[in-house]
């Protein structure tokens, strides 16, 4: 799916969102010189591979929030971790770097990654904020929402304190 697809799919779902356009953005400090309604529930993910390359994630987290990698590893079971490559990104979810979103699970059609979603965004920010498959524009979702149509999708979806 591509930005618009996604926007397609959001309004025949009838799930609730809004929509901030704006310049491409590759990073959360790009990000941050743009005027956002929820700047608290700006996501920053993690694209994330296991040493084997069986094993593939996306870490979701506020913004501003630094994730350690070995913590997450110990805490969640896992092989040792890494960044995963641009090709398997454009590969497994058909995006490019700066454009990871949850979103492109909705590319995975072999069900390869799992998301990990900081449980600050249903605690405290009840909004999350991600890119639709395209680093030009936010998607405002529930939490609840993104987490219903990745599990609808067949990925697996685990909400942890980050």
């Amino acid at each position: 799916m591509n930005k618009k697809e996604i926007y397609e799919y959001l309004k025949e779902k009838n799930i609730w969102h809004e929509i901030t356009e704006h310049k491409a953005v590759y990073n959360m400090e790009e990000l941050s010189e743009i005027d956002m309604p929820y700047p608290e529930a700006d996501a920053k993910n993690l694209f994330i591979r296991d040493d084997k390359k069986k094993n593939y994630y996306i870490i979701t987290v506020k913004g501003d929030k630094k994730v350690n990698l070995k913590e997450f590893r110990k805490n969640n079971d896992t092989r040792p971790l890494t960044f995963a490559s641009e090709s398997d990104l454009m590969d497994i979810m058909r995006l490019i770097p700066g454009a990871v979103t949850p979103l492109g699970l909705l590319n995975d059609d072999e069900l390869k990654v799992q998301l990990y979603l900081d449980r600050y965004f249903i605690s405290d920010a009840h909004i999350v904020g991600v890119h639709p498959n395209d680093n030009t524009a936010t998607v405002w979702l529930k939490p609840e929402d993104l987490i219903s149509i990745i599990k609808e999708h067949g990925n697996l979806v685990k909400v942890i304190d980050i």
